[in-house]
């Protein structure tokens, strides 16, 4: 359904070029449910900004393509991909969903707007439309009567979830959806996106920091470090087998209420200036295993399983 090819995006600033994606591939298959994971500023959202085509006025896409069901989406008109594709074909659930509602617009007004712009219907078809996603998301249909301060945190995150799959799009990308949320409300809104995707049979990109989310919601997973994917593949590969020392150390900084009580582990340092990223491999500053060769050498991803992949120097 969707295949990023080597793609590079970069921000042009003042001092530079800031390398937030550099040399990205991964592909999401029909139903899948792909984990992008990895430290703040590691290049997470701006990967889904490329491919949602809202990256701002200084972001310049370097290289590479995104292929959408047979079609490369950065080759369309921006016309063409804001009427045929984004939100249509392709929705997102962004993060923070307290900011990305319109404070002085009802609810039912918000969801209706994307209906009204991409199908022929009537202002009344598409409030009923509104509410019945509404129901989906187990809010309730009555409430398209309300505003968003009139909503809790929980069901202002689902009336997000309700806007993007009010069009029956085939791909849905959710930036953190559960970020600002209490520990119970996240796992609500958790099970309600899990039983959507398989009632539905969507493909989704999750963005989170949160490995347990993944875990929970995935079936694949990509970690990103400083702009790049460093390990990739089936959930099951790289939670029982990391193979990365970076994964490894972001393993080990989960908690587990499974055996013994044991000190959480941390990654010594700070990511790196992608303005200048380290030579060879960017994560060897950090690194514990870190020999000559990550210094001067970048690293291939190598497949070491049917669905598993890692660039490390290290792994043979």
């Amino acid at each position: 359904m969707l295949e990023v090819q080597n793609l590079k995006m970069y921000y042009k600033t003042l001092r530079g070029y800031v390398k937030a994606v550099d040399d990205v591939t991964f592909r999401v298959e029909k139903g899948d449910a792909l984990g992008l994971a990895g430290e703040s500023g590691c290049g997470k959202t701006s990967v889904a900004l490329t491919i949602l085509r809202l990256l701002p006025s200084n972001a310049r896409v370097i290289n590479g393509g995104i292929m959408f069901e047979g079609e490369d989406i950065l080759k369309m008109s921006k016309e063409r991909f804001r009427k045929e594709i984004r939100w249509k074909k392709l929705s997102v659930i962004f993060q923070g969903a307290m900011n990305a509602l319109n404070p002085v617009r009802k609810i039912g007004d918000l969801i209706s707007e994307a209906i009204l712009t991409h199908k022929d219907v009537s202002k009344e078809k598409a409030l009923d439309l509104a509410g019945k996603s509404l129901d989906l998301v187990g809010i309730g249909a009555e409430r398209i009567e309300r505003y968003p301060h009139e909503l809790s945190g929980g069901m202002k995150q689902r009336t997000m979830i309700a806007m993007a799959l009010v069009c029956n799009p085939h791909l849905v990308i959710a930036d953190e959806p559960t970020t600002a949320l209490d520990v119970l409300i996240q796992a609500q809104v958790l099970k309600v996106m899990k039983e959507l995707r398989q009632k539905l049979n969507l493909s989704m990109i999750l963005i989170s920091h949160d490995l347990s989310i993944i875990a929970e919601t995935c079936n694949k997973c990509a970690i990103m470090y400083a702009g790049k994917i460093v390990e990739y593949g089936d959930i099951s590969s790289i939670f029982k087998n990391p193979l990365h020392p970076y994964t490894k150390k972001l393993m080990s900084a989960f908690p587990s209420i499974f055996g013994k009580k044991r000190k959480l582990g941390f990654i010594p340092g700070f990511p790196p200036n992608l303005l200048n990223p380290p030579s060879g491999c960017r994560f060897h500053p950090r690194c514990p295993y870190a020999v000559e060769v990550c210094k001067k050498k970048e690293p291939k991803s190598i497949q070491v399983d049917k669905e598993h992949y890692v660039a490390c120097h290290n792994i043979k």
